[in-house]
């Protein structure tokens, strides 16, 4: 049973910066992706990025290149998403899911909400101007 636990959320001020985990366990296959998305209250999710399992390529949406960086410790099966600069806008709850297929745009993983296939629990974000 494949399952996802989003961590490291909490209360920051603008500017600063947060770095949050996703921990994987219980999937035994070598590629597949990993994405990172993210709900503000009132709002649809949105996409912010992904990374394929062996962390060789990461892609990200638009609006959250510069910002925000996602890399993986294959090692301990952990993702991780690290957010910089933060402004009041990023206040959501962000969630990891898993993509159980690997295919590129080039070389952008895919990444989509409607791709995934397992998604954590999420982990509230908020920031404070």
């Amino acid at each position: 049973d494949v399952q996802l636990q989003a961590s490291g959320g909490g209360l920051v001020q603008a500017g600063e910066s947060l770095r949050l985990s996703c921990a994987i366990s219980g999937l035994t296959k070598e590629d597949y992706t990993i994405g990172w998305f993210r709900q503000a209250p009132g709002k649809e999710r949105e996409g912010v990025g992904c990374i394929d399992s062996h962390g060789d390529y990461t892609s990200y949406v638009d609006s959250m290149k510069g910002r925000f960086s996602i890399s993986n410790d294959n090692a301990n099966y952990t993702v991780y998403l690290q957010m910089a600069s933060l402004k009041p806008e990023d206040t959501a709850v962000y969630y990891c899911a898993v993509d159980r297929t690997l295919e590129f745009s080039g070389y952008l993983p895919l990444c989509e909400s409607g791709r995934m296939d397992w998604w954590g629990k999420g982990t509230q974000v908020t920031v404070s101007s």
